[in-house]
């Protein structure tokens, strides 16, 4: 009989507290009202892992908006990018003539989002802009121009607030890095 295992039990470190992350996020929320102060912005979310993040972003965003998501698939169940980005749930409105903000979780080959703004581009927005709450330079493959960046991370391999390993983790409030045996356990399962 397989024994439950607490979440917090498989992280080797938090890497950024709840607390710290809500104030970033409030700060972001912050500059882009300015920034869309005399526009109605289209924030993408990208799922699942960006979905914690642009709903504290746009309640830190006391403008109108309209959110909308996208589902785009690069890694499955592995911790390394497959190299394919596949396109799982388009938008169901049209971009063109529209300030399009792209709200990511974390960014680290950049291969997802290079393809995902190469393809938002191609709709015509008025502008395109990105932000990301994660921001893992070392890992990069690609160079994406990132407008907005939460926090800097180290190449890790991380969880929680929407980031998840075979979809565990995403529901912790805070940025973890697993121990190496939890990733081991839930590349398995």
């Amino acid at each position: 009989m397989k024994t439950t295992v607490r979440l917090d039990d498989s992280i080797a470190e938090v890497l950024i507290e709840a607390d710290v992350l809500q104030d970033r996020v409030k700060e972001l929320g912050a500059r882009l009202s300015v920034l869309y102060k005399d526009s109605v912005p289209i924030l993408v979310g990208v799922l699942k892992g960006a979905a914690p993040f642009l709903v504290d972003l746009m309640r830190a965003m006391p403008i109108p908006l309209q959110v909308e998501f996208m589902a785009v698939s690069s890694y499955g169940r592995n911790t390394q990018h497959s190299g394919v980005v596949r396109i799982l749930m388009d938008l169901v409105v049209g971009i063109e003539g529209r300030d399009v903000l792209i709200v990511e979780d974390i960014v680290d080959t950049g291969l997802t989002l290079d393809y995902l703004r190469s393809y938002l581009e191609n709709q015509n927005p008025r502008s395109l802009r990105i932000v990301a709450l994660l921001d893992k330079v070392e890992a990069r493959r690609v160079a994406v121009p990132l407008d907005y960046v939460g926090f800097q991370i180290p190449n890790e391999f991380v969880v929680g607030y929407g980031l998840d390993l075979a979809e565990q983790y995403r529901n912790l409030p805070y940025i973890g890095i697993l121990k190496a045996l939890a990733v081991a356990e839930a590349l398995r399962s």
